[in-house]
């Protein structure tokens, strides 16, 4: 029986934090264990808005050396660097002709980051969703890890592949059409500090985000000076998001349920959850930040990594390409 292949991609740019590794980076790890895992650090993303070349490069490494130290494996799944591979670029373009325009001009990140730009509105943020798609389906995945808030690029991905499979398959599924792939529990983590907003390095506030490579202390400290809210009863009620919120990410880090960790501290204070969330979350983190040092340092070593991983990658890549650059009619007929 065949595995499943699943395939997810990662920003290389800010700072990783507890969201970004409750919701994608230990999706990565648990799935090496149902099935055959791609991940993708997308350097050709984060280019569709301003950004600091040196800045870049380093932060990609920061990501590559966070999630080996988190536990990907290279022996047992694929990790690299989007730009390493012309494939996505190429498939692209070729997606994007059966792509609605009207859809990418509606799509949620393209309007928020669009306004956000102060010189320069890129077309590459237009096409952002085109490309996430052609990640994707460059290599036939079948499952999707994604936050909540990925689903509308999800969608639009699903639905240029069955476009596509629809004028130019004749019949067959040339492009797999992925399932997302949304964990149960931690799926949305919040701001310490404000728990209506999502934890995050550019929107969210400094003392809110808990970031991957925090000292314990800060850790502690961020977590205990957490937002909560009034009354004292410790369970999930959207006129308690501070509350929910650290039962979210305590339920998270345990593996546990939501329902168990109210049950557990039904009779407690606030002081006490954010304690354990405290203390939970130090012990959750500290193998990463222990080992990311080491690993961090030896920047030869994270490229031949990333370089081994294009090359495997490529290879996948370029038979899904072959096939629609065919059913296209672009490009030399194949023998």
């Amino acid at each position: 029986m065949s595995r499943i292949r699943i395939f997810s991609g990662i920003q290389p740019t800010g700072r990783k934090h507890l969201g970004n590794y409750i919701g994608a980076i230990a999706q990565y790890i648990s799935s090496q264990e149902r099935g055959e895992g791609i991940f993708c650090i997308v350097d050709l993303h984060a280019i569709t808005v301003a950004y600091d070349p040196a800045e870049l490069r380093a932060r990609l490494y920061d990501t590559t050396a966070i999630l080996l130290a988190a536990g990907l494996d290279p022996g047992r799944c694929i990790l690299f660097r989007q730009s390493d591979v012309h494939e996505h670029t190429e498939l692209t373009w070729l997606l994007s002709s059966v792509t609605e325009l009207g859809r990418l001009q509606r799509m949620h990140q393209f309007r928020d980051k669009s306004i956000a730009q102060r010189e320069l509105v890129s077309a590459g943020l237009l096409l952002y969703p085109v490309l996430q798609a052609a990640d994707v389906l460059a290599y036939r995945a079948e499952e999707v890890p994604v936050g909540e808030d990925q689903r509308e690029h999800l969608e639009l991905m699903r639905d240029v592949a069955r476009r596509f499979n629809a004028r130019f398959g004749d019949g067959k599924e040339v492009l797999v059409v992925p399932e997302h792939r949304i964990p149960e529990v931690g799926a949305r983590i919040m701001d310490l500090q404000d728990p209506t907003r999502k934890m995050s390095t550019t929107g969210g506030s400094e003392q809110g985000t808990v970031y991957v490579l925090d000292e314990a202390k800060a850790i502690e400290k961020k977590l205990k000076s957490a937002v909560t809210d009034s009354g004292s009863e410790v369970r999930r009620d959207p006129d308690k998001p501070g509350v929910s919120n650290l039962i979210e990410i305590l339920a998270a880090v345990r593996g546990a349920s939501p329902d168990a960790i109210e049950a557990e501290f039904a009779q407690a204070r606030y002081g006490e959850l954010k304690t354990a969330v405290a203390a939970a979350v130090v012990d959750y983190l500290a193998p990463v930040r222990e080992r990311f040092q080491e690993l961090r340092a030896d920047e030869a070593a994270l490229e031949s990594i990333l370089a081994g991983g294009a090359e495997r990658a490529g290879a996948i890549a370029a038979q899904t390409l072959g096939d629609v650059r065919q059913r296209m009619g672009v490009g030399g007929t194949r023998r």
